[in-house]
């Protein structure tokens, strides 16, 4: 009641200790506002924002990540035009206060509350507002406008003048993803800051009130209304000449509009991925990628970076046109009428009609007739894609990656995103762990017709592009020349579980493998970046070592901060099982699908490799290993269901082996990889220890008695190791959340130490002899004629499979069901 009484009956001391309470208030929330607002380390660090620079490990300049499309010029490199005419209209007293114009702000507020709104801020106020949206708020306030103001206090006392006018020039947004004077004279009229005439500067300082609002683009009567306004403050504030005034506001704007895209650097998709990890690791670490100025050195050699481009760009092109003449208006796409219309179905035009109510025969009818739909849609479905990715086998360092044929129009990675069927390039690990299990490359398996039951009934029949001989091939002589038939039967006796592990353990650790028979010819998608690494465990002495990006990141001071060394090694198989799928894999080179290599682009380096090509030659593929460099490419198109209807380019020894080759041979010519080093055997595979052996042999058995009934053993099963730690150096994809996690790895050793339980299946054969196909209810018709006896293999040449239990791996990866194969992988 007592306060009531004081409310109804103020006295002068009341009303005066009110009066003052007000301001006492404001001064007291003010100060509580401080904490709040940006300290002073980052404001310092806001007017030397250094972005992130991106070096190859031959010290070019790959990227700078940079927050915005913006170039920073410094203020004697924009026109004096533009600081006249920002100074007049926005801030006329600039020179004159410390941060906040109070006659402006009193005079605002006094407008605002007559109805009339009107901003009250300074040139410094609103670059608070642009450098600190987050920390000081959007919203118009009280709270809002004393952060802004705080702000603006401790930018004056930090920046000259000049530094404010430059900071706030170049921060300031212009539309269209351009920032700052540089980018918005670029993007309105074709030229540089410094090149802006009176009347151009006004129009970019006129749009300042309301970007969108007068946009010159969009809305030229009112940007040309407001060029003039700002062109009558130039003249009330003494920087016009008042004569002058009457011409210029008849001129017209003549803008040169161009959107300014960001360029994207030689390695574009690398620096994509690897700005995702810098982020991870600068958050860790207390650093932002975008102001810190750190300088990132990485493990790309822009030598091999450049002609990886150029042979991709090169061999795309040559097969566009192709793709171009086999897909033509008049050929096949006029052809294949059901794929077609396939393609309007999936379109966003023909869902954005029936979303509307329209018939879907009607739409479909309208679409087809409508030329410049369907010539941008024939455009996009048969653009040719590839990918080219090159790694140091002996470290893991990613040396070249080139993720499609234009970032700008393409920016689908095709090296890491991209999992495609890689066709007969998986038949290493096929052959890999047949030789870890106890196969020699001169063992023979005949080269028949084979029937494989699936899953379900049906029945897989791989064939090859000739056919079969129903004669005894070598091991070798079968991946030189691709030969699917006896890979299949391989495949059988060794078994998907054993082939799966093996190219886990060799790199091949995101993608779903299958373990299914038809895994052999390569039909579970993988990515080129996978097999790229899983080839580098080949080319390494059977060590597998993740593919890395970063060796060194260090200040603008040239202070290192971080360094990182090379993956763990991780042993996949043994060097002398590895050697031997090597030396097997040269015969690819030397003499089989890959013989372009030497013939075509003259490589006499020791190099070995192997092609792909996919069902209908959907996919091509080539992977080469020399023992300093492995490098793989892949080419094809976004949809499988588009080809290059051509059996000759569309297999992957005419598609992607010129674009390894090329990148190979110029590299070798520059001495970019050194052509003289050699992948080294290890001592079991030396002549003169094989003829030390055999020698030893002669001479034990002259002495040795001999037994009357020698019994056949089990083969030694091979302890299971538990599987190594993975490594924390910056690898690609690490960051992303996105990316498919690393699928559990099998030890080689344990997973390719279990038997087989199929019926009929048989234990390793020596070396030289012939292996049984597949077992005899698997006998295509190239086998035993009808009613008669599958051929027996010599005696004592195959020993029956133990019946001991399997050697697992501590917590094995699951092995997916058997389930129906996809189109098979074609030979090559």
């Amino acid at each position: 009641m007592r306060v009531w009484y004081h409310l109804r009956h103020p006295t002068r001391r009341g009303i005066l200790i009110a009066i003052a309470a007000l301001p006492c208030l404001l001064v007291a929330y003010t100060l509580v506002l401080i904490p709040f607002t940006p300290g002073i380390r980052d404001i310092r660090r806001a007017k030397v924002d250094q972005p992130a620079q991106v070096l190859s490990v031959d010290g070019k300049l790959l990227a700078e990540f940079r927050p915005s499309n913006r170039e920073w010029v410094s203020l004697k490199d924009v026109s004096p035009n533009v600081v006249k005419a920002l100074v007049s209209t926005e801030d006329h007293r600039f020179y004159e206060h410390h941060g906040i114009d109070l006659k402006r702000t009193a005079g605002a507020a006094l407008r605002t509350f007559s109805g009339d709104r009107q901003g009250g801020s300074t040139i410094t106020q609103q670059l608070a507002r642009n450098l600190y949206p987050d920390d000081i708020g959007r919203a118009p306030t009280l709270t809002r406008k004393l952060k802004e103001a705080i702000t603006a206090l401790k930018i004056e006392a930090l920046y000259t003048k000049a530094e404010i006018l430059e900071t706030y020039l170049n921060t300031v947004p212009f539309l269209y993803n351009a920032y700052g004077i540089e980018m918005a004279a670029r993007t309105y009229f074709d030229k540089s800051a410094d090149q802006l005439d009176v009347v151009e500067a006004a129009t970019l300082v006129g749009m300042l009130k309301g970007n969108s609002y007068y946009n010159p683009v969009i809305n030229p009567e009112r940007a040309l209304q407001r060029r003039n306004t700002v062109l009558a403050q130039m003249v009330k504030f003494g920087d016009l000449d008042a004569s002058k005034l009457a011409a210029l506001q008849k001129r017209p704007l003549r803008i040169d509009f161009e959107r300014q895209t960001e360029a994207p650097g030689p390695a574009p998709h690398f620096a994509q991925q690897l700005r995702k990890w810098l982020i991870g690791w600068a958050d860790r670490n207390g650093y932002n990628i975008y102001s810190d100025g750190l300088v990132v050195h990485t493990t790309i050699d822009s030598r091999l970076q450049t002609m990886a481009t150029q042979a991709l760009t090169r061999q795309a092109n040559q097969l566009q046109g192709i793709a171009d003449a086999n897909w033509s208006a008049r050929g096949g796409w006029r052809d294949s009428t059901a794929l077609v219309q396939a393609f309007v179905r999936e379109s966003a035009e023909y869902r954005s009609a029936i979303a509307g109510g329209e018939a879907p025969e009607a739409a479909m009818k309208r679409l087809l007739a409508d030329k410049a739909f369907m010539q941008n849609l024939r455009a996009t479905k048969t653009r040719l894609q590839a990918g080219f990715f090159a790694i140091d086998p002996r470290t893991g360092e990613i040396r070249a990656w080139v993720g499609s044929r234009d970032f700008t129009t393409d920016p689908f990675d095709h090296v890491q995103q991209a999992r495609r069927q890689p066709g007969s390039t998986f038949k290493p690990f096929v052959y890999g762990a047949a030789f870890i299990k106890g196969r020699k490359p001169d063992d023979t398996i005949i080269d028949q017709p084979v029937e494989i039951p699936l899953a379900g009934g049906e029945i897989w029949r791989p064939s090859d592009d000739t056919p079969p001989t129903n004669k005894p091939m070598k091991l070798s002589d079968a991946l030189a020349q691709s030969r699917n038939t006896v890979t299949a039967q391989l495949m059988q006796d060794v078994g998907p579980s054993r082939v799966v592990g093996l190219a886990r353990a060799m790199g091949v650790r995101e993608s779903k493998l299958d373990a299914v028979p038809s895994l052999a010819l390569g039909t579970s998608p993988v990515s080129l970046k996978e097999m790229v690494a899983a080839y580098g465990t080949i080319a390494d002495g059977g060590e597998y070592r993740e593919p890395t990006m970063v060796t060194q990141i260090t200040n603008g001071d040239g202070e290192v901060l971080a360094t990182f060394s090379p993956a763990r090694a991780e042993r996949a198989l043994s060097e002398s099982d590895d050697y031997t799928l090597l030396d097997t894999m040269r015969g690819v080179i030397n003499r089989g699908t890959g013989n372009a290599i030497r013939t075509r682009f003259g490589i006499r380096a020791d190099v070995a490799g192997k092609t792909g090509t996919t069902q209908n030659n959907t996919d091509g593929w080539f992977i080469l290993m020399q023992p300093h460099l492995v490098a793989g490419a892949w080419v094809g198109f976004n949809d499988s269901r588009i080809t290059l209807r051509s059996d000759y380019w569309g297999q992957g020894a005419h598609s992607a082996l010129p674009i390894v080759g090329d990148v190979f041979s110029r590299a070798l010519r520059a001495k970019v990889i050194d052509g003289n080093v050699r992948f080294e055997a290890p001592d079991d595979h030396r002549w003169y220890r094989d003829l030390w052996t055999r020698a030893s042999d002669w001479v034990t058995g002259l002495f040795t008695k001999q037994p009357d009934a020698p019994k056949p053993k089990a083969p030694a099963k091979r302890p299971a190791t538990p599987a190594p730690a993975s490594s924390t150096v910056p690898t690609p994809g690490a960051a992303s959340e996105s990316e498919p996690s690393p699928l559990p790895v099998p030890i080689a050793s344990a997973v390719l130490a279990q038997p087989d339980y199929s019926p009929g299946a048989s234990a390793p054969a020596p070396h030289g002899a012939t292996i049984p196909g597949v077992p005899g209810e698997w006998n295509g018709p190239g086998g035993a004629p009808s009613g008669a006896a599958a051929p027996a293999p010599a005696a004592g040449n195959v020993m029956p499979s133990p019946l001991t239990p399997p050697v697992l791996p501590q917590n094995p990866a699951p092995v997916p069901a058997p389930i129906p194969a996809p189109a098979p992988a074609s030979a090559q």
